[in-house]
């Protein structure tokens, strides 16, 4: 091969020169994404169409879900006032008697017997099921319910000892049934702990342990009790809302109340707190108020409702769980209120009139269903889980 020769100037001449490597080949660049009126990109938009459209279809469903429960409530409600009969009184007197157009015996059994009865199991039942549902929603453990981890035995305690020492004490059971239920929360919790942080499993058997020591006092205390106050007590301790007064629907109906409105701000924080105490806190949730709040709400309505009609077992358990399949984790609270007056109002229906049941308190018919339900829980839990 010749040499090179250079140029006059010393440079190689172009045949001379090493050849270039070949330039990469062109990649075609992506199309600009379309964006829409708003000014988002289309897929942005799309997503958000999305999200719109998922959260109007569960706004449908709850209130549909609303409306049907509403119905039942409403059926349950005429079926625990009209059904049964007195001697002396006929078909044609119930209902009239039951809007204020008939006096005498008429009168007196849906005013003074029914519809006391009937409200009672209503509001008991929604207090329950808020107390369930707040709880199962902030330790994220379907068994973390006031009746389970002994909060319920906690105020059926301090109650038991105003009946039985102090029964003409004004307000006297429905204060040492909420002293009860708030000393119970803090003694769980603070045998729960685990490294800073409560655990929930521990939380679980040590709030059943503490109800059997509550159970062991109110045995013991029923040792010492007469004739008659033992028959109102144990009946009472079963669970029942036979012997309603309107004086006990309006405790239950000002204090469902109460507990409502306290309960709303409550669910939007504690569904910030689903996501992570961090990531709420970064949201403006106030983490550590908030886990107060509920846990002191969720005790004061069990024990509200337990001061009335005794701890009517199994049915903070099961609303909550009933909710979250009809409309959801995010909307359970509210709607467990419904669910709760729906399952006790309905066990009070079956519990007088189902053949081969009633008489029964109405507390046996939720434990003969609620307790399966326990047991199937359990059961199907994972192994080492922590919720």
């Amino acid at each position: 091969m010749p040499k090179a020769t250079p140029s006059h100037d010393g440079t190689p001449q172009a045949w001379d020169r090493p050849a270039e490597p070949p330039a990469p080949p062109l990649i075609p660049l992506a199309p600009a994404e379309s964006t829409t009126d708003t000014g988002l990109p289309a897929s942005t938009a799309d997503t958000v169409r999305r999200l719109r459209g998922a959260h109007r279809a569960a706004v449908r469903r709850t209130v549909v879900v609303a409306v049907a429960l509403a119905v039942v409530l409403l059926g349950l409600l005429a079926a625990s006032l009209l059904l049964g009969g007195l001697r002396g009184m006929t078909v044609a007197d119930v209902l009239p008697a039951a809007f204020g157009l008939r006096t005498g015996l008429a009168d007196y059994v849906m005013h003074g017997i029914r519809f006391p009865r009937a409200l009672t199991a209503l509001l008991s039942g929604a207090l329950f099921g808020l107390s369930g549902a707040l709880y199962q929603r902030l330790i994220r453990n379907p068994l973390a319910t006031p009746d389970i981890v002994g909060i319920s035995a906690g105020a059926g305690a301090g109650a038991v000892t105003v009946l039985l020492y102090a029964p003409a004490f004004a307000f006297g059971v429905e204060a040492a049934a909420v002293g009860g239920a708030f000393a119970m929360v803090g003694l769980v919790l603070a045998l729960s702990r685990r490294g800073g942080r409560v655990d929930t499993y521990r939380l679980v058997l040590i709030g059943i342990g503490m109800a059997a020591v509550c159970t062991a006092y109110v045995n013991y205390l029923l040792t010492a009790a007469g004739e008659q106050s033992l028959a109102q007590v144990m009946r009472w301790l079963i669970g029942s809302v036979s012997g309603a007064t309107w004086d006990g629907v309006t405790k239950l109906a000002v204090g469902l109340g109460v507990c409502v409105i306290v309960a709303l701000p409550l669910t939007r924080a504690l569904g910030a707190m689903s996501l992570g105490d961090q990531l709420a806190s970064g949201l403006g949730t106030r983490v550590p108020a908030a886990r107060v709040g509920a846990l002191l709400l969720g005790a004061a309505a069990a024990a509200l409702a337990t001061s009335v009609t005794g701890p009517i077992g199994f049915v903070s358990l099961v609303a909550g769980p009933i909710a979250v399949r009809l409309v959801g984790a995010d909307r359970a609270v509210p709607l467990a209120v419904p669910v709760g007056a729906a399952i006790v109002l309905g066990a009070d229906v079956a519990a007088q009139h189902a053949p081969l049941v009633s008489p029964v308190p109405t507390g046996v018919l939720t434990a003969l269903f609620g307790a399966p339900y326990f047991v199937w829980l359990i059961l199907r839990r994972r192994p080492g889980a922590s919720s």
